[in-house]
């Protein structure tokens, strides 16, 4: 459990401190990729919120822990970093669309709220990616996400 701990802990400090980095100019890198970026941190700091709700259920709560999802929490936040790029890219080609109105003064913050919620949501986000993928292009869903999948 405490491997895990740490191992969020400093995750979380790699991304904080990436963002502050890309936010104070230190890091130099075109300007279409900033947002994505941005986008990516948000993610993995939902998933890293998730994974941290998970040790205090699983260690405190339920007394539920076990080592054999140490590759889980290992994995999970870069997923979700991940699954907030690809936010980026479902929202800004307008394949996902938010039902929020527009601002005089428009922001980026629907990227990064939706960002955040598929870092902390990735199955469900996934599985909505694949809804998108099946009407859009006929492709089918994964094993993985189908009920048939779920026993194999």
């Amino acid at each position: 459990m405490i491997k895990a701990i740490v191992y969020l802990l400093v995750v979380l400090s790699g991304y904080i401190a990436f963002g502050l980095q890309l936010l104070s100019g230190n890091i130099i890198i075109p300007e279409e990729i900033r947002l994505p970026l941005y986008c990516g941190i948000c993610g993995g700091i939902g998933g890293i919120t998730y994974c941290m709700r998970g040790v205090y259920l699983n260690a405190c709560v339920f007394d539920r822990w076990t080592e054999k999802w140490l590759p889980w929490y290992f994995i999970r936040p870069l997923v979700s970093f991940i699954c907030g790029v690809v936010s980026y890219v479902f929202l800004k080609s307008g394949l996902i669309v938010l039902e929020a109105q527009q601002s005089e003064h428009p922001t980026n913050l629907a990227f990064y709220a939706l960002a955040f919620i598929a870092g902390l949501n990735v199955d469900k986000f996934i599985e909505k990616l694949e809804d998108i993928a099946q009407v859009s292009w006929g492709i089918k869903k994964s094993r993985i996400s189908s009920k048939d999948g779920e026993n194999d």
